[in-house]
C-alpha cells in the first residue's frame, strides 16, 4: 500500500509543476490537459454545475518527487476555490547543503514560516509556503 497526496491548483497546475522541476529536481511521469480528455468523460452528471475548464489546463499530472509521487490538477472540478490547510508536504535528507538549497528554492516568492536553522532534532529545518499556496517542511536529520 502507498499514499500520495493530490494537490490540486488554482489554473496554475503547469506553472507549478516547472518550478518544482526546477526547485527541487522533480520529474513529470505523466500529464493529461481537459483538452485531452476523451470526449465522453467532459460532462459528468456528478457536476451539474457545468464547469468549462480550459483546453490547456492540466486534468491529471503524476510527478515524482525522491521516491515518492505526487499527484496534481488545475482543479476539481465539482469543488470551492482551493484552500492548502492542515497538512504539509515533507522532504527529508542527510545532506545538509542540499536540504538548505530545497528550501531556499522552494522559499522564492513564497512565505517563510519558520527560518532555516538547527534545531534539537535536526541539522536543518525550515518550513514555509511556496507561492502556489503549498505548504512544506524541509528536515535534515542528525544522527541519534
Amino acid at each position: 500500500m502507498s499514499v500520495s497526496p493530490y494537490i490540486f491548483f488554482d489554473c496554475t497546475c503547469e506553472e507549478a509543476i516547472a518550478f518544482y522541476q526546477q526547485a527541487i529536481g522533480a520529474q513529470l511521469l505523466f500529464k493529461m490537459t481537459f483538452g485531452e480528455m476523451p470526449n465522453e468523460e467532459e460532462s459528468s452528471e456528478d457536476c451539474a454545475s457545468g464547469f468549462n475548464w480550459p483546453d490547456d489546463k492540466i486534468m491529471h499530472a503524476n510527478v515524482r518527487i525522491g521516491d515518492n509521487e505526487v499527484m496534481m490538477s488545475d482543479g476539481n472540478m465539482c469543488a470551492d476555490r482551493v484552500k492548502h490547510t492542515g497538512y504539509a508536504l515533507s522532504l527529508a535528507t542527510k545532506d545538509l547543503a542540499q536540504g538548505q538549497s530545497w528550501f531556499d528554492n522552494l522559499a522564492a516568492g513564497g512565505d517563510v514560516t519558520m527560518p532555516w536553522g538547527e534545531t534539537f532534532w535536526a541539522k536543518g529545518f525550515g518550513m514555509l509556503t511556496d507561492k502556489y499556496g503549498i505548504p512544506w517542511m524541509i528536515n535534515v536529520e542528525k544522527p541519534m
